[in-house]
């Protein structure tokens, strides 16, 4: 048997046997793999006793009379726990020459056979196996042991390899890579978006001094000149001008550590407030009146959270914070220091009369999980995305979800309302590379307004400009995408077309994406396609520029390399803010750092920074970048970065960054270590530092 025929094989999955749940139904949503940034499998109520392995005969060739003894076993389930101790796997393969390349070459099966007493044996399919085996959990206990996956490929045909080393991060699975020649990357610079930029809606073409070279003007100048008042018809320009060139450094002027990772990070709209959510289901409240300068507020958690905070949201007065988990149930929590009482549970699976109350059903009620929660532009509703493929809408005052949408084939990543003045038109993005425009008011068919159509694999994040029109989301195709909500898809065009056809169902938490991969959509209807950030590991999200510290010029997103990417409305570059570079080695290495790194074996003894949140202060040239940042990515960090014009102080202390931890108080632990690479690669180890499990002990709840 050569390599080529187990490549050459047929990976096509057989369907579930009739009466057993299918990987696709609602019921086995919270034990699939696409839920994302967990790598485990949260319980369930009803998905007790669903079974990992199914078989059926779709797929399993019959055409032998030696496999007659296996007949009327197709469709069985077997049971490890029956005392069958002495499973044996056999890997059946019949080649059938003749057939053209791009079709299968021949058929195999899988036959798992049972001790001697048992009756028949039961045929799985190889993919099935190759999913038993890039399941996340098995994935994490193999590479704990150090076990790779070798790369099961053809005798001449590298490009076509498929099998675990794919499945294990290391490559993509089943995928043929094209030559870089033949594939059609998006316009840079892009001309709609060079379109928008003169209008004035996102910003002011620059202006030079100098035409000839074409040399901008500092900013100190500028200001110098308009003191001075020269050339006073440029003045009111210039002063529009100054501040959407303030593009913060990579220089960190603060580094707040947590002993979590953390998710997500957000000025409110007035900047005068900040939070951030980690992993250890508590959000820190921030004083920011004073962008330079901030002050610790107060923490608030969510008790019996399954994995991680998903999301927060702030109202519009700031006067009550939202946050959400793997749960039904968003808990609303007042911001005010002096208040101590418990959070509201509010219960989105209520839709009934409000008998319901969710805090009787706080802990049994998981049947569905919340990964993105909004309030709305009055305060009176929270709009939410969950993991049953639906999108709901919760009226504070009702305390019960008024409109159930599940107009998705897959979780739901993110939500948002389209216009803060309107509660009417709302957004989702879905793990099935679509965004559905939602309208309230024409809601009789349950179907929408329109669809956004454009990304190739799942939206991990979906944000509106605030006007009713511009929409931008990320997608795990490595691209960022601005949309016109004139230009959206109508409902029955987007309903002949199967997008399913265009996604590979790419695992971004564990495998890489290659720029050979990319694959533009035959239907994209998005004005500009931002490319260069990478979304991998979780769910990255993205923003637009506010209009008060940037003249809403630009558009930008964290990234797993351990940046910040500020793009320019026509997809160039404008800056990058380096995250990992500021804040490496900038705590002890973990005592629990081997079962708290999200890296294996050979990457938790490094440092590594995933940029997973960022945000741009809405008054100031301030973004404040939320990580997953530490050895291992076992920890995260909240680091502050300031615009300086180039600028590098004389006081050589001024020039390091104050750590932090999340209480704002300096941690002389932090600073206890070696910092330089020559000294680590000298084998100078910085002391292990253990979690401090009730560091909120203090706090409030």
């Amino acid at each position: 048997m050569s390599s080529s025929d187990i490549v050459r094989g047929s990976l096509r999955e057989s369907p579930a046997p009739i009466g057993q749940a299918s990987v696709d139904s609602p019921q086995y949503s919270l034990l699939s793999e696409d839920n994302d940034d967990i790598d485990f499998e949260p319980s369930a109520d009803d998905t007790d006793g669903l079974e990992y392995f199914e078989t059926g005969d779709e797929n399993v060739e019959d055409d032998s009379d030696d496999d007659s003894d296996d007949e009327g076993t197709e469709g069985e389930y077997h049971d490890a726990e029956d005392g069958d101790q002495d499973v044996g796997i056999e890997v059946l393969i019949e080649s059938s020459g003749g057939l053209d390349e791009e079709e299968e070459e021949g058929t195999e099966s899988v036959r798992v056979t049972q001790p001697s007493g048992a009756a028949g044996a039961v045929q799985v399919t190889r993919a099935q196996i190759l999913r038993l085996l890039g399941h996340t959990g098995l994935r994490r206990l193999l590479a704990q042991q150090g076990i790779r996956g070798p790369v099961l490929q053809g005798d001449d045909d590298e490009d076509n390899s498929i099998g675990l080393h794919g499945i294990f991060g290391s490559g993509r699975p089943g995928r043929r890579r094209r030559k870089s020649s033949q594939i059609e990357y998006p316009p840079v610079p892009n001309p709609e978006g060079r379109k928008l930029m003169e209008l004035g809606t996102f910003g002011q073409n620059e202006h030079y001094q100098d035409q000839l070279r074409m040399k901008k003007q500092r900013v100190s100048r500028i200001l110098m000149e308009r003191e001075l008042g020269l050339k006073t018809e440029q003045v009111r320009r210039k002063n529009q001008a100054i501040s959407q060139t303030m593009i913060p450094s990579s220089k960190a002027d603060t580094i707040i550590h947590y002993n979590s990772r953390c998710y997500s990070g957000q000025f409110s709209d007035d900047g005068n407030f900040f939070f951030s959510c980690a992993q250890d289901f508590k959000v820190r409240m921030y004083d920011t009146s004073n962008p330079y300068d901030w002050k610790y507020y107060k923490t608030v958690n969510y008790p019996y959270g399954q994995w991680t905070i998903t999301d927060a949201t702030l109202s519009p007065d700031n006067r009550y914070l939202a946050y959400s988990s793997i749960r039904s149930s968003v808990c609303l929590a007042a911001t005010d220091p002096g208040d101590s009482s418990e959070p509201w549970l509010l219960d989105f699976a209520d839709l009934g009369d409000g008998s319901r109350r969710a805090r009787r059903h706080f802990q049994g009620n998981s049947h569905f999980g919340i990964w993105s929660v909004r309030f709305s532009g009055d305060g009176r509703e929270l709009v939410a995305g969950t993991s049953n493929s639906s999108v709901y809408v919760f009226d504070i005052e009702a305390n019960r979800s008024i409109l159930r949408i599940p107009g998705h084939s897959d979780d739901v990543n993110a939500v948002c309302f389209g216009d803060v003045s309107s509660p009417h038109i709302l957004y989702s993005g879905s793990d099935d590379t679509l965004i559905k425009v939602w309208d309230r008011r024409s809601m009789g068919d349950s179907r929408e307004a329109g669809v956004f159509m454009g990304h190739t694999e799942g939206v991990t994040y979906v944000d509106s400009k605030g006007d009713g029109r511009y929409v931008l989301s990320n997608g795990k195709d490595q691209s960022m995408k601005l949309w016109d909500l004139r230009k959206m898809m109508s409902t029955d065009q987007s309903a002949t077309i199967n997008h399913s056809n265009y996604s590979t169902q790419f695992d971004y938490r564990y495998m890489t994406y290659s720029d050979l991969d990319y694959t533009p959509h035959p239907h994209d209807c998005s004005l500009v396609t931002y490319r260069g950030h990478s979304v991998l590991k979780t769910l990255i999200r993205c923003h637009f520029s506010p209009p008060g510290s940037t003249n809403s010029r630009y558009v930008y997103s964290g990234g797993e390399d351990g940046k910040v990417h500020v793009y320019n409305l026509d997809a160039t570059l404008a800056g990058t803010i380096n995250v990992s570079d500021a804040t490496f080695e900038t705590r002890p290495r973990d005592s629990n750092i081997y079962m708290n790194a999200w890296e294996d074996n050979n990457s938790r003894n490094n440092w590594k920074t995933c940029v997973r949140d960022a945000s741009w202060h809405p008054n100031a040239p301030v973004i404040a970048a939320t990580s997953w940042n530490g050895w291992g990515m076992s920890t995260g960090t909240c680091s502050v970065h300031s615009w300086s014009d180039g600028a590098v102080d004389d006081d050589q202390e001024d020039n390091v960054a104050k750590r932090v931890n999340h209480r704002l108080e300096t941690d002389p632990s932090f600073y206890d270590q070696p910092t330089d690479r020559q000294s680590r690669r000298a084998g100078l180890r910085s002391r292990a530092v253990g979690r401090e499990e009730n560091d909120d002990e203090h706090d409030n709840w």
